[in-house]
């Protein structure tokens, strides 16, 4: 047990220095580099800019108010599109771009759905991705529906920065309280309104009560909840920001603990303001004194891309094929992956360096085989990696270009002790650096130049088959290109064959891609390969470039590729010949966004035993698919693969149920040092869909003035909360490296317990509770527990606080399922009294064959009383929050297993560490 104890605070910290993207820091009280990025798509107007200066200032100020005179916005950068007319007031970023974007400016996720968002994927107290806003909000448009947008802003960061939730829920508006009435979902309960049905058509617009619905004893669909205009009440700002009246988060004695928001189900029925105190911003701050100044402000104009190739060319490149395998890699970015318009450079190095390219401007294809014949052929001498960096900068200088923002692609695979040497200058130059590490001996000095300049990091084993460091070089697109300028992968894959053995396969190209369609294939023997390739529609195609030195043979198809399903036949033509094939492509129309998947680790760094979370997103421009199959492919140090089934069901590592975001444990480290990661994502046809992003912006329907509902324009409904894809598609997606440490081999010791369980429902049927959850596994996610604890009470407090001690369910006959089955179990609860109690609240942790025993499980409740028939119920009366006493004596209760059909009731999940 102490042992566990030990890995889930282990587990915690990691997860708070996770993988996140955001170059934010907090100095003396203020948020310093914070990026606003105005998205390529955005039609240029300069009030946008102005806009957004204002949103933060006023932000600035409230902000500072709501945390106690603690935080505020000291400077922030706007990133300003390269298609957007030249200022002399702009200047070129350095490390800023759209990869490290805090706030995104961009169009709807769905046409007229204009609900700001922040993109949070992870647990409570966790940062989140990125806030993102529409033009319209920025411009004012829609304050009547989100309030004024300084305090939206601050609602959307306490999301970003503290990983709070909100304090409503679309999914279930209204609940039944304590005191037997229905409530509508807030915090605090002190803010007054009207529960009522308001609807318009033309031209006039009528409000009757609300009815109950006699399946859920709740309000009908039709119900919302119209504030009063004017209220005194202060809390929260998790829940309706836009409320003059409010300027605080809801804390200890304002919270609402009965009611089944995000925060409580998120945060373990903590209020915000208790997870904002945990955070490491409050711990590293004290209040201030003074007001603080205002926010200033550095306008930032994207521009040409310069990026130059630094390549090592040294002894040991001659190992492995390495040199090859490199060459082959750069070709496919000259070939492929980088963007028109793009100037790019190339730098030789061993023991000195050589220029081998000047920039060059990408404007056809001419340029690019210009710099093909500039890769080095002979592997020689030994390493200096800051040579390489210095001869990079000079080129860059040779064509007066500055350095800041250019970006430097530096491949080695050697060690070079002099390499910290030049750190500094990296670090002072504002080049960014990308680092591709080729084997297990690379030098890890450039790992710090590449966090500190915020670039990409990859790694690519001596295993050719699995494609490493082409990947690496296919996801080197420009953060800042427009998404339908940049390279997509569909498909890489390799294997090992001996002669006249095949490798066939198909790759689909879907509607949303299909322009300067590229398909790569490489071997390592002298023996060419036989290579088949047929469209859709049946023809073969034979239009292959051979290039025999650098043993590849790729082939561009011209205009957009024809969409379906392409075949391709590979066939060995040596013994222990390696085959690879790589397909990429662009979006087919500049005005249809194409379909993406993306990867990452929580973290870049993990100390074993520690476990580590895989994500991966899906989506179409900024709406996610659902329903996808995606698997990530880790690879180790020395080239060893697993393969992880990812999963979007809100279980396990998944936070939140279809949002695009599919989730797993990974545990099975084999060694120390350098991981990779890969992603593959395949829709079959009709079984993907899209959704509209989870976490939006509570929407005001109306506010109450005078007694009378003013509401708002309605709310643009799509026909469907998911729309299907019809047609399939295919994705691969690099996630990037990460470092793992004290690994000492394998271990007969138990390590991991069963993960907590997360989506645990209970339902009531006048005699039965019937409960659902997703079954953990032996080690986390993986495998099959080995039995059951479950145990109510009718305190949900008492239950959290005080597991053990509460009343154990009988579950002798309930036997765990296989990791991610769905579990059903019913128990009848006997001898209650209705009048002494009025909730059961339920919880089970999950244990392995070696007694490690879960995390409690999120807390379940259903309600026993009898509803009463309500409509048009009025809230003027604050309802009393805090903990419940309903008074039954559990020990007189008696637990059988029984059949029954449930009743659904709301659920509210716990985190204990």
């Amino acid at each position: 047990m102490r042992l566990f104890r030990a890995l889930a605070s282990l587990l915690i910290l990691h997860q708070l220095q996770g993988s996140n993207a955001s170059l934010v820091q907090l100095n003396d009280n203020g948020y310093e580099d914070v990026i606003i990025a105005i998205d390529p798509t955005v039609s240029e107007d300069g009030n946008i800019i102005e806009q957004i200066k204002d949103m933060v200032t006023t932000a600035s100020t409230y902000l500072f108010e709501a945390t106690e005179k603690r935080f505020f916005f000291r400077n922030v950068s706007i990133l300003i599109p390269e298609t957007w007319e030249g200022n002399l007031q702009y200047r070129r970023p350095k490390y800023e771009s759209y990869k490290h974007a805090d706030v995104i400016v961009a169009p709807p996720t769905l046409p007229g759905r204009d609900e700001p968002y922040t993109r949070q994927f992870t647990e409570c107290g966790e940062k989140a991705e990125y806030i993102h806003f529409t033009p319209d909000v920025v411009l004012g448009k829609k304050q009547n529906e989100y309030g004024p947008l300084g305090r939206l802003l601050v609602h959307e960061w306490a999301h970003l920065r503290w990983g709070v939730f909100d304090e409503y829920n679309e999914d279930q508006p209204f609940y039944r309280a304590e005191s037997k009435k229905i409530e509508a979902t807030r915090c605090s309960t002190g803010i007054s309104g009207t529960n009522s049905v308001y609807k318009c058509q033309g031209g006039s617009c009528f409000t009757r009560g609300c009815r109950t619905d006699s399946t859920t004893k709740l309000y009908e669909k039709d119900c919302q909840f119209f504030p009063n205009k004017v209220q005194t009440e202060k809390a929260s700002i998790m829940f309706m920001q836009s409320i003059d009246s409010i300027v605080e988060f809801c804390n200890e004695t304002n919270h609402n603990q009965e009611a089944p928001s995000l925060q409580n189900i998120k945060c373990n029925y903590r209020s915000t303001w208790e997870v904002i105190r945990e955070s490491e911003d409050f711990k590293n701050t004290t209040p201030m004194a003074a007001p603080p100044p205002a926010p200033t402000f550095a306008l930032l104009r994207i521009s040409e891309r310069i990026v130059c190739l630094v390549l090592d060319k040294s002894g040991s490149m001659d190992v492995s094929n390495r040199l090859n395998r490199m060459n082959q890699a750069a070709k496919q970015f000259l070939l492929q992956t980088v963007e028109n318009g793009s100037w790019v450079g190339m730098v030789q190095f061993d023991s000195v360096a050589s220029i081998k390219s000047e920039l060059i401007q990408i404007r056809s294809d001419s340029e690019r085989d210009a710099l093909l014949k500039s890769l080095p052929t002979q592997a020689i001498g030994g390493t200096s990696i800051c040579t390489g960096i210095r001869t990079a900068f000079q080129v860059i200088r040779n064509k007066d270009f500055q350095l800041d923002g250019s970006e430097i692609v530096l491949l080695t695979d050697g060690e070079d002790p002099t390499a910290s040497s030049c750190i500094n200058e990296v670090k002072e130059s504002g080049a960014v650096i990308h680092f591709i590490p080729l084997g297990p001996l690379a030098d890890e000095a450039v790992e710090e130049m590449q966090k500190i300049t915020g670039g990409k990091y990859f790694y690519a084993s001596d295993e050719a088959e699995n494609n490493g460091l082409i990947d690496a070089f296919a996801a080197l697109t420009s953060e800042n290109a427009d998404l339908s300028q940049k390279s997509l992968q569909l498909e890489s894959k390799g294997l090992t064959l001996d002669t006249d053995a095949w490798m066939n396969d198909t790759v689909v190209i879907d509607s949303t891609v299909g322009k300067d369609t590229f398909f790569l294939v490489t071997w390592n023997t002298q023996q060419t390969p036989s290579i088949s390739l047929w469209a859709p529609n049946g023809t073969l195609t034979e239009a292959f470039r051979q290039d025999a030195d650098s043993r590849m043979a790729y082939l561009t198809i011209p205009g957009n590729a024809q969409v379906g399903t392409w075949t391709y036949n590979l066939q060995a033509k040596a013994n222990s010949e390696t085959l690879t094939i790589t397909v990429t492509s662009r979006a087919a129309n500049s005005s249809v966004p194409p379909i993406t998947v993306s990867a990452k680790m929580n973290k870049d760094t993990n100390s074993f035993p520690s476990p580590m979370i895989v994500y991966a997103e899906v989506r179409q421009g900024y709406v996610p698919i659902l329903g996808a199959s995606v698997t990530a492919v880790i690879e180790s140090n020395s080239g060893n693969t697993i393969v992880l089934e990812l999963l979007d069901n809100g279980a396990g590592a998944d936070a939140f149920k279809d949002d695009g975001v599919y989730s797993r444990y990974f545990t099975a480290f084999s060694e120390n040092g350098r991981y990779n990661l890969k992603v593959r994502a395949y829709g079959g046809a009709n079984s993907a869909r899209q959704s509209l992003p989870l976490n939006r912006a509570a929407f005001v329907p109306g506010w109450v003035e005078n007694g009378e509902i003013k509401g708002n324009p309605p709310r643009p409904e799509t026909a469907e909360n998911t729309q299907t894809i019809t047609e399939s598609f295919s994705r691969t997606a690099s996630g990037g490296a990460f470092v793992v440490s004290g690994f000492q081999g394998p271990s007969s010791i138990d390590l991991y317990p069963p993960n907590q369980i997360t989506d645990l429902d209970a339902t009531f049927d006048s005699e039965n509770i019937t409960l659902t959850w997703t079954a953990p596994g032996g080690d986390f996610d993986v495998g099959n527990a080995q039995r059951y604890i479950i145990r109510i009470n009718g305190s949900m407090t008492d239950l959290r606080d005080n597991f053990d001690d509460a009343l154990q369910v009988n579950t002798t006959d309930l036997l765990p399922k296989e990791a991610n089955s769905k579990e059903i179990f019913t128990f009848k609860p006997g001898n209650i009294s209705e009048k002494n109690v009025n909730h059961i609240f339920i919880a089970i942790q999950s244990v392995d064959e070696n007694n490690l025993t879960s995390k409690v499980s999120n807390i379940a409740r259903v309600a026993l009383f009898i509803m009463e028939e309500e409509t048009n119920e009025t809230q003027t009366t604050p309802t009393p929050a805090g903990n419940y006493s309903p008074g039954v004596n559990f020990s007189a209760m008696v637990l059988s297993v029984v059949a029954s059909v449930a009743l659904v009731s709301f659920v509210v999940p716990l985190f204990v560490s």
